[in-house]
């Protein structure tokens, strides 16, 4: 089914290379080739991370990127999905034949991480329609969405658990291999014509890794370009590709071109280079291949693959290939959005807040824990301090009834903040890469998690006032619940909030936990106090 995908796009890739700087003095790799360069009062080396990449990725075909580690494979694919921001890229990548502007090809290409991060509380078809929600074009009416939906869960096999909850990897949901397939859909809904899939089948044993390669090859099936990392694949996993670029150690290819029949083109690609052993029977071309090409298998048959590569007939293919891709197609037009999203801020908005509602409305070890914990609290308040608010006679009677009402607050307030870490950090990974695919704005997604609180703290609130003020005995009065409720209320959204920013703020949660409680020390020693007179 080819749903209602872009026309075929061609991205080549005219010679890029990526320099990534290191203090003077400091190589991580001794085998790298260095550039010196002197800047002002300081000198740095730079690592070549990649040279000469020179290649192009078609639609329909299914290219498989390998090497053996730190040949650069996933700094590759980092540099042609825009997420390599660090260091410095040179050369130049087309789509179609245009220059690559990353605002515009974010919105036609997916990038499906090794590691699988959803949001947990979500069905599987829940997180397609929240996708689709914020990545298709506005002007897709919902029914035309809903049936490529449909199509998708179809695709990649998973109409017949979309309705189950994902879960936390490891713990509970689903299980390893269907994740890796939701990862695909999730990116596959947003009708990209570029996929871009980093170690699909990492972590699965062979019978979980061939149904992702069946989805994979569904995909491609479909007319998208799609790149895949694949590091050490079985033989039924490496055969599926079509294609297959292969690095060395120092970001160099010495191979690029098709696997042939039963790898049949690649083998005889290694073979025909003198001195390379011939593979024996029944042996995994992929193994073979790695083999004979390791760097010290190299050095053994004083062979620089990368150079044999760079002066055979196949690289020449390879080079008018890529001049061909670079000319754009005649009456065709550069790629171009009139907004930076899909989605108006609205509608990111509402997307935001129907996500958050259904992971607030399933998370009962967040919501039903705080509610149980503001019930047998108020309890043992009420309990502790009964009828004082009866009994103001004096100056002391006083301070004990301020005392209730201060420890009250600070009380509920730690708990709220610390409650709440956990629960954001887990949110915060989704939402890094949510907003890397260009889904939504920061607003949208801040103002939906502050809103969504609102509702679960105005219920406490009223269960604290509930309990607590009859109990303690204060002053009878609408007036005076309302200021108790409202007091309660906006110690508890500071508090709250206050969480929110601190999982912001740091790198993980121990540190947030750390911070949180240095933070409560902080603002209770300038939290005042009474001083009688």
């Amino acid at each position: 089914k080819n749903g209602f995908a872009f026309p075929a796009t061609d991205c080549g890739i005219p010679g890029c290379a990526v320099l990534c700087e290191y203090p003077y003095g400091k190589n991580p790799n001794p085998t790298s080739r260095f550039v010196h360069v002197v800047g002002i009062g300081f000198k740095q080396k730079k690592v070549q991370l990649l040279s000469d990449i020179t290649g192009a990725f078609r639609p329909s075909i299914l290219t498989a990127l390998m090497g053996v580690s730190g040949a650069g494979k996933t700094t590759l694919m980092d540099v042609l999905s825009g997420r390599k921001t660090g260091g410095i890229i040179e050369g130049e990548i087309r789509i179609g034949g245009y220059l690559k502007v990353q605002d515009a090809y974010a919105r036609v290409s997916g990038y499906c991480e090794q590691t699988d991060i959803h949001t947990p509380n979500l069905t599987v078809e829940e997180s397609l329609i929240y996708s689709a929600w914020l990545r298709l074009p506005s002007y897709i009416d919902s029914e035309t969405k809903s049936s490529f939906i449909n199509e998708v869960l179809e695709t990649i096999e998973l109409d017949e658990i979309k309705d189950s909850i994902v879960g936390i990897a490891g713990v509970n949901g689903l299980s390893t291999e269907q994740r890796k397939r939701l990862t695909i859909a999730v990116e596959l809904v947003a009708n990209p014509s570029i996929m871009f899939m980093d170690e699909p089948t990492t972590g699965l044993d062979a019978r979980a890794a061939a149904i992702v390669m069946r989805a994979v090859k569904n995909v491609v099936e479909t007319g998208r370009t799609v790149v895949c990392t694949i590091h050490q694949p079985s033989i039924h996993i490496f055969e599926a590709f079509d294609e297959l670029i292969l690095m060395k150690t120092g970001g160099r290819i010495i191979y690029s071109g098709p696997l042939g029949q039963n790898s049949s083109r690649v083998i005889q690609y290694f073979q025909n280079i003198p001195g390379v052993p011939k593979i024996k029977d029944k042996y995994n071309p992929a193994t073979w291949m790695l083999d004979v090409t390791s760097k010290s298998a190299e050095a053994q048959a004083s062979i620089d693959f990368a150079d044999v590569y760079e002066t055979s007939t196949l690289y020449k293919e390879n080079i008018e290939l890529v001049k061909q891709l670079s000319s754009p197609p005649p009456d065709s037009k550069e790629l171009e959005f009139p907004t930076r999203f899909p989605q108006n801020g609205w509608e990111q908005f509402k997307a935001c807040l129907w996500k958050q509602h259904l992971s607030y409305w399933r998370s009962p070890s967040y919501n039903l824990a705080r509610f149980f914990f503001f019930s047998v609290s108020s309890v043992i308040f009420g309990i502790l301090f009964w009828q004082r608010g009866t009994k103001i006679n004096n100056q002391q009677d006083l301070f004990n009834a301020l005392g209730v009402m201060y420890s009250a607050l600070f009380f509920f307030g730690i708990n709220s903040c610390s409650s709440i870490l956990p629960f954001i950090s887990i949110q915060r990974t989704v939402m890094y890469r949510e907003m890397f695919a260009g889904m939504y704005s920061s607003w949208a997604y801040s103002f939906a998690q502050v809103i969504i609180e609102i509702p679960y703290l105005v219920g406490v609130a009223l269960l604290y006032v509930m309990i607590t003020y009859p109990m303690i005995g204060f002053y009878w009065s609408a007036y005076k619940v309302l200021w108790s409720f409202y007091t309660m209320f906006c110690s508890l959204l500071c508090f709250t909030y206050l969480g929110m920013m601190i999982v912001s703020l740091t790198p993980n949660t121990p540190v947030a936990f750390i911070m949180a409680s240095s933070s409560y020390s902080v603002l209770n020693l300038f939290s005042g106090f009474y001083m009688p007179r």
